[in-house]
């Protein structure tokens, strides 16, 4: 069996680099959107120039064909751990030697990137006998991927209060200066949770910086104080994964959501499972947070690590996840891994629009139910140009059973296509 030559192709490798200079143009042709509408759009300069009725937009550079694509904003991912990812199958300790983090981020934000994220927010731990090591490798991995992917470093340090805390605290004001773009931590670990936070938001408010916390949220006393002390910061305040939100009673639940939601606290999802800091399994209540008003976020976490060795690094995972599990729309999800994603990582708006950033993902599939469903051919946009593709074909042997089953359809034309080819 052959593969049909007629069915649309991802871009050939030679398509890449016709893009690559900001002032070219790439015209993304036949796309579909979610609200039905086959269109061309052209991009330039790392922006979405037009979006024009199929065939009626030319560009000067290349033009990639997206017949059976559906064209969305790019997703993004708000909550990595770049220090630990693909450690899960190193024998003995995990290394914190600079390089081996460095490899390991590089590597996991690769991994990310192929499955659409074009923005990522890493998590990195500093203190105890590393030091500040992790984040200079975590830091030189965001320089070795500009161009691919936009990487954020969040300092994450153990301990902020006391003796103890002292020697952190000095460290995470150095992180800040060296370019760690956030300022996080686990309260939760501190003997002190409330001086801990206290502690970051001072920091951050000094210097202008926004605040990511791990938290399991199983106290609603604590998350209160949370709220009414990061409602002040400009910069925003982020938390998460939240899971023990959803053991709590019903109306204490709604009653810490409303309170999150006044103070304009985000809360990032991980419905995958937790992460590093050892919370316990389950993800943050999705439903009752949206219906608060809380900002709700999604992300995946440990990325096979010794927290969950089987992590993906698909950002199409929790919204999956949040759909079949969470009750939320499909929408609803993938704007969990998207829009809410990008907002709470400061990043901005995304919309297959004029005049809008140049970060999107095309999935092949007719809609985002379908596409969270199977997700396997993918083409990714940074910037303006393919970065990644992915392209998934799945051959079925002729048999009297399979021939008399239904062919798939090619969307641009409705016959079947050729052989036992089913591209996905």
């Amino acid at each position: 069996m052959s593969a049909d030559s007629k069915q649309p192709q991802p871009p050939a490798p030679d398509d890449w680099g016709a893009a690559t200079a900001d002032t070219a143009s790439l015209l993304l042709s036949g796309a579909r959107l979610t609200d039905g509408r086959t269109v061309d759009v052209r991009l330039g300069g790392g922006r979405i120039e037009a979006v024009g009725t199929a065939g009626s937009l030319t560009a000067t550079g290349a033009r990639v064909d997206l017949a059976g694509y559906l064209l969305l904003p790019a997703p993004a991912e708000p909550h990595a751990h770049a220090d630990t990812a693909l450690s899960a199958d190193v024998p003995g300790p995990v290394s914190y030697a600079p390089d081996d983090v460095q490899r390991r981020a590089t590597e996991a934000a690769l991994l990310q990137l192929g499955h659409g994220a074009t923005a990522l927010r890493a998590q990195v731990r500093i203190g105890d006998v590393h030091g500040l090591g992790p984040l200079e490798a975590a830091l030189q991995a965001r320089r070795s991927l500009r161009g691919l992917a936009d990487l954020t470093a969040v300092a994450v340090p153990r301990l902020l209060t006391g003796v103890a805390g002292a020697d952190d605290l000095a460290m995470l004001r150095d992180a800040v200066k060296m370019g760690a773009g956030v300022v996080g931590g686990c309260p939760d670990l501190d003997p002190d949770p409330t001086g801990y936070v206290e502690a970051v938001l001072d920091l951050a408010a000094e210097h202008g910086a926004p605040v990511d916390l791990h938290t399991d949220g199983d106290d609603p006393a604590r998350l209160a104080r949370l709220a009414a002390m990061a409602g002040g910061l400009r910069a925003g305040v982020t938390i998460g994964p939240c899971a023990g939100l959803g053991r709590l009673p019903a109306d204490v639940a709604r009653r810490t959501a409303d309170r999150l939601a006044a103070a304009g606290v985000t809360v990032v999802a991980l419905p995958q499972g937790g992460c590093a800091a050892a919370e316990a399994r389950g993800t943050a209540p999705a439903r009752l947070l949206r219906a608060a008003g809380v900002r709700l976020a999604a992300g995946g976490g440990a990325l096979r690590d010794v927290a969950n060795p089987v992590g993906r690094g698909d950002p199409l995972e929790p919204a999956y996840l949040l759909a079949s599990q969470g009750g939320l729309r499909p929408q609803e999800a993938y704007d969990a891994v998207s829009a809410a994603a990008r907002a709470a990582m400061g990043l901005p708006e995304v919309r297959v629009e004029a005049g809008f950033p140049a970060e999107l993902l095309a999935v092949r599939g007719s809609g985002l139910a379908g596409v969270l469903s199977l997700a396997y051919s993918r083409i990714v946009i940074h910037r303006g140009r393919v970065v990644a593709r992915t392209s998934a074909v799945r051959e079925y042997c002729d048999s009297a059973a399979a021939l008399d089953l239904p062919r798939q359809t090619r969307p641009d034309t409705g016959s079947p296509p050729g052989g036992g080819d089913v591209r996905s």
